[in-house]
């Protein structure tokens, strides 16, 4: 197999790892959407077990957390090694207006899909104007004057 070496690429790539200050989780990238009568959030986590995320709500606070452990192979000569394993994490203010209770979530093909419903009460509706009981009362029984 032919590889291609760029060491200049080689050498950013590996100078970006050792000062990279940011120890703590990665970032996720994400697009968030509202279709009709819920958000949609599609967060982009390729390697990922299923099984290591963790999606939980506290007060409007939606957290999401997954974890990407290399992948160890004995006695192998690396060629490349450009996927790093770690942990990710996002947080979202949810707002007024969601109904948490019915938040699901969906992995396939390297994206997370998490569905969140809009709730009842912030849904827009319909308010039926109605007349006065007393006014219509007086309609149906009303006697022709008599002269």
């Amino acid at each position: 197999m032919t590889m291609f070496f760029d060491p200049f690429r080689e050498l950013d790539r590996v100078a970006g790892q050792l000062l990279d200050t940011r120890q703590g989780p990665r970032l996720m990238p994400m697009d968030l959407y509202r279709d009709g009568d819920h958000y949609v959030l599609n967060a982009d986590l390729p390697g990922i077990d299923p099984g290591s995320v963790d999606i939980d709500v506290d007060g409007q606070l939606l957290t999401i957390r997954a974890e990407r452990t290399p992948r160890s192979v004995e006695g192998v000569k690396w060629i490349a090694r450009e996927r790093s394993g770690g942990s990710f994490l996002r947080q979202l203010n949810l707002g007024q207006g969601v109904d948490i209770a019915a938040i699901s979530a969906s992995y396939e093909n390297g994206v997370l899909s998490v569905v969140i419903p809009v709730s009842e009460a912030a849904k827009p509706r319909k308010i039926e104007v109605q007349t006065s009981a007393r006014s219509e009362q007086i309609e149906a029984h009303a006697e022709p004057a008599e002269a």
